[in-house]
Order: C-alpha cells, then structure tokens, then sequence
C-alpha cells in the first residue's frame, strides 16, 4: 500500500498525512490552533495546506490528546511531543561519485553512536572515520538511531521508526554522517528494528491496527504483517527502509531479530521488503543490502525470492561466534552448550551452521538446515564480538577482559580469514579496556524497576555465577555512570598491547584484500582440521592455511610444507610437515601442497 500522492512534498512545503483507517476525526494541531484533515483514500488522511521546514505539528484522533506523527522524521523535543517537519532535500550531498558497496565480502564495523565517542554523536563520529579508513573497514554499521525515550539506550526500543535520535544529531547530523563516509570511501549499514517497538512512546495502536494479537513476541504485541489491516503495517515498514535508503543514502540495512516478524500471509514482509529494494537499487543505479539477524539457522533467509526465499543479501551467522568463542574461552554454558571442541569450530568456519537439524540441546529440539552447496559464504556475516554477545553479559566484558592477546590473536585470524563477510564490534580491533553494558533512559518506575529486576534474574542461573565466581554485581542499566563506563577510551589505541593487537588486525585486513584466496567466499574450496585434544584448527583457504592455536607451545601438522610465512602473531618456525608456535596465537602461512 503506497500513500497517496496528495501526502508528501510539493513546491509549498511537507504536506502532512496519517494512516487511520478506523479515525472518523482527525485534526493537524499547530501552534495556532488545529485544522481538520481530509480522508484521501485507502484509510489516509491529508491535511489541506503544506508546511516549512522547522514547522512543528502534532495529529488528533477522534477528539484525542495531540500525538506526534508516526512517520515523523524529527522528533527534537522527544518521543512524547510534537514532530517538526524536516525537508531532507536541504542537505548538499557531496558523494555524487559514490558507487555503492554491497556488504558480501566487506569487512563490516558494528558502532553504537552514544559510546562510540566521549560526545555521543554522528558528528563527532564522523572524526573517527579516518581510523575506520585506515583500519580497512569498507562498512559501517550503525546501532539503531531510531528515536527512543531518554537520552541514552541501545536503540532496540525505538518508537519513533523513521526519525533520527535527537541527542544523537537528528537527521540532518545523520546525512553529513553517510556523505563524510561515504568521502571516506565508507558504506554504511544502518540497524532497523521492525519485529517490535518500545514500551515507552509507542503511539501507533492510536492510529489504526499496526499491531495484532494474533501472534505475539518477547516483547509483547506483535507487528501486524496478516491479520486484517495488516497492508498499513508493510507499507509503513517498507517505506521506512526505502527512505533511509533514497532520502539519507544509506547503503544497507541490519533487520534486527526477524524471526520474530511472524507473518502467515501468502507472501513473506522480508520477501516483499527485498523486491521493493532490489527495484530502487536498479531505479538509482547502485547496489543496496539488507542483512538479516536470524537465529532459525534458515539458508531460506538468503535464498532469491525467485526461488521461493526470503531474498536477504546476508544473514548473521550466530553459530560461528558461539564454536569460536567457546573454544578460545572454555565456556559451555548456556547457549554455548553445544559448542567448545576444536572439531565444532572447524565445522563453523567451514559449513555455517553447527545445528542443520541435528538435536539443539539449549533449545531442547531440533534446529536448523544445511546451507546448500554453492552458497556463497559472503552471504553469512561473522564475528568474535557484537553488541549482544558483549552487552548482554552480565558485566558487559569483552573477550579483551578475559583472554591473553594470542587467543585474542587467534579470534581476530578465525574472523578475517573466513570465507565469510567479516563484522568487527567497536573498540574489538584493539583490545578496548571498556566494557559494553546493557542500558536505558526510561522515565516511568515501574518500567525501570521491571528492567532492573530483569537483568539481575536473567544472569542468577545459566552458569554465569561459576564464570564470575559468585552472583555477579549486575550494573544498574538506568545509571549514567553505566553509560559512561562503556564509552570508548581512545587514548589506548596507541599503547602497548593495545597496539599491537590492532597492527595485527590491519595485517589480516589488508592480507584479506591482497590474497585471492581469503578475499574469496567459496565454500567448496574451504576445508578445516581439527585437533582432537581440542589446541589448534587449521583452516585451508586456496594454497593458505589459517593457523588457530590456544595451546601451550606446539608444532601443528599441516598438510604441506611451508613455503611463506604471511602473517604471524607471535615468531613461528615452519618444521616438516607443520609450523611451530611457541603459544597461543595464529598464523597463515603458503604451503606448497595444493589444497584438497
């Protein structure tokens, strides 16, 4: 359902409109008083004269308390008050050069705005770009911007779906963000939520049926994508990705969660949502991505809509982080009690998926498929660290908290030597000393206290008292000193350890565009060896083989001899038939016997 041409902009101005199929009234409210808006057909309402840029204005509802608009573009006194108008064609793009980047192959960063920096905004993120640049990142992917209660949060409780988070800049700070990078040489992924909204500011049941209770979700309503009225819910989905794709020249999109988008009609949201974007793409003549964040272990998630999928460009690829970061770590609790062998991991890096409908003991049934032969291994995004898997602990620790720099070493070689598109998570590339912890700006009691009491319930079981030695000391998610603790401190990237670690991330970045072997995402040409006492993996890339090693001094067998030392953690000796490494660490290294 497109809205109606009446809607939108003119030569006058912004000419506001709303989806209220079942409104019988339904009033503009300026600040001179309110106007009455017209029904134009399809449950759309219009108003009868057009508005500046700057203009704020609100809507009514059958006689109700003004609401901001659910397609508000700005929101600058939060997500309670009114919306302002915002002429997104006032920006003088500067990127008329750029070809777009699709995100298969990229070397992708994960940022959250608010902690990226001690200021907390898209621009002074824009003054980090250089080190992105210069790290070798190609995309960018920002946390959600969508606009939330509060100042500080993580953006998974936007309510306000197509403005940008005021304290974060609001729009406008958002295109001089994409245009800087884009001058960088940069793409840029943004996080969308659409399988649900915040519990605080959420004003779009007042609207019309966007929500049903047909299905339901872990975060209560489900969006209505099937039941009926559901074709005011996709088209405002789908425009809302279009529009960050065409009015802010985004490249690419990160659909958080999707699996929880329940949708029963004769035609998949994803798959329709993909059509809508693959036909912009070709209307502007640049490649644009959407990535899926699926935990199904579903090879469907990427398979083209021609063929009866769901037509994703990528999908994060959770398994290969639980097998990577439950043998550099030891920990088998929770979700990871599937994963921790050497064999699991070469598994992962090899095959996707550890679960391909063998028996999920953490899920108590059977789980996945196989990724079929010929898949392209750049359709699944991988990673040692992202914001769930660091935030979500209880103590918000990173991998840098806990393991030396050879294990650190090794995750960072089993990431950008995969045959797969590599995610780096902010401050990973150098070891950050910062946490990442989970919090929230919320206004009402009882939502704060029921966060609270969530958090500290959620980390009292699952093995997480054995791992921190007793019940741990969960941070408040409402304080600002949480906030603060897990800002970037960028004085550490020039020190000691912290340096070199990132040289070594650099190494493996530019060996990764470099080697044709490792820039490629053939699957078929992937193969793995694992240690059965669980100390190495080795990875075959082409004629390269990716060492992985966390145990004590070893020489690990390789199929061939060494012929080139590419890269190396810490010095190595190639012996007959192996390499040998004094600990912990990584290395690839040439063999002169092809690969199997």
């Amino acid at each position: 359902m497109t809205h109606p041409r009446s809607h939108g902009w003119d030569a006058q101005g912004w000419r506001p409109g709303v989806w209220a199929p079942d409104a019988t009234r339904v009033g503009l409210r300026l600040d001179d008083g309110d106007v009455a808006m017209a029904p134009s057909g399809g449950g759309w309402w219009t108003a009868p004269t057009p508005l500046p840029h700057g203009t704020d204005y609100a809507f009514t509802v059958d006689g109700s308390d003004a609401l901001p608009d659910p397609r508000s573009a700005w929101q600058p006194h939060g997500v309670h008050a009114a919306s302002r108008v915002f002429d997104p064609r006032l920006h003088e793009w500067r990127d008329r050069d750029w070809p777009g980047r699709d995100v298969r192959g990229a070397v992708v960063y994960e940022l959250h705005v608010g902690t990226f920096t001690p200021a907390g905004t898209l621009d002074a993120a824009i003054e980090r770009l250089g080190h992105l640049a210069d790290l070798g990142v190609e995309m960018v992917e920002l946390m959600p911007l969508a606009a939330f209660p509060g100042v500080h949060g993580w953006g998974y409780d936007g309510v306000a779906l197509y403005a940008v988070h005021e304290p974060y800049g609001g729009p406008a700070a958002l295109q001089r963000f994409v245009d800087a990078a884009h001058r960088r040489g940069l793409a840029v992924c943004l996080d969308v939520v659409y399988n649900h909204l915040g519990p605080s500011g959420n004003y779009l049941q007042r609207f019309g049926p966007y929500f049903t209770d047909t299905h339901h979700t872990p975060w209560g309503w489900a969006v209505n994508l099937d039941a009926p009225g559901a074709a005011g819910m996709r088209a405002f989905l789908v425009d809302n990705a279009t529009r960050w794709l065409r009015e802010f020249h985004v490249d690419a999109l990160r659909l958080d969660a999707v699996h929880a988008l329940v949708d029963d009609s004769g035609r998949h949201l994803l798959a329709e949502l993909s059509d809508a974007v693959a036909a912009l793409a070709d209307e502007l003549g640049r490649p644009f991505s959407l990535v899926a964040e699926s935990d199904l272990n579903d090879p469907a998630t990427v398979t083209p809509t021609l063929d009866g999928g769901l037509g994703m460009t990528a999908q994060w690829a959770d398994d290969v982080h639980h097998a990577l970061h439950a043998w550099v770590t030891g920990e088998t609790h929770g979700y990871y009690v599937d994963f921790g062998s050497a064999a699991t991991l070469a598994h992962a890096l090899t095959r996707v998926f550890v679960h391909e409908g063998d028996w999920s003991t953490f899920r108590g049934r059977p789980w996945g498929a196989p990724v079929p032969p010929g898949t392209d291994g750049h359709r699944f995004v991988v990673f040692g660290s992202d914001h769930d898997q660091v935030g979500n602990r209880a103590l918000g620790d990173r991998p840098s908290h806990r393991l030396d720099g050879g294990r650190l070493a090794a995750t960072a070689a089993a990431v950008l030597a995969s045959p797969f598109t590599p995610m780096l998570f902010m401050g990973e590339e150098w070891g950050a000393s910062t946490p990442f912890l989970y919090f929230t700006d919320h206004a009402e009691p009882e939502l704060v206290e029921g966060i609270r009491r969530g958090r500290t319930e959620e980390f009292a079981g699952h093995g997480w008292a054995e791992l921190y030695g007793g019940a741990p000391d969960v941070p408040d998610p409402q304080s600002p000193a949480t906030v603060d603790a897990s800002r970037l401190d960028w004085d550490e990237v020039h020190r000691g350890d912290h340096a070199r670690l990132l040289a070594w991330y650099r190494t493996l970045i530019t060996l990764r565009r470099s080697e044709p072997a490792l820039a490629s995402g053939d699957l078929g040409r992937a193969n793995a060896d694992a240690d059965p006492e669980d100390r190495w993996v080795v990875l075959h890339r082409g004629d390269l083989r990716v060492v992985l090693h966390v145990g004590d001094e070893a020489t690990v067998p390789l199929d061939g001899t060494v012929a080139q030392v590419l890269a190396a953690w810490d010095d190595v000796v190639p012996a007959p038939d192996g390499l040998h490494l004094p600990g912990p660490g990584a290395a690839v290294v040439r063999v002169t016997k092809e690969a199997r």
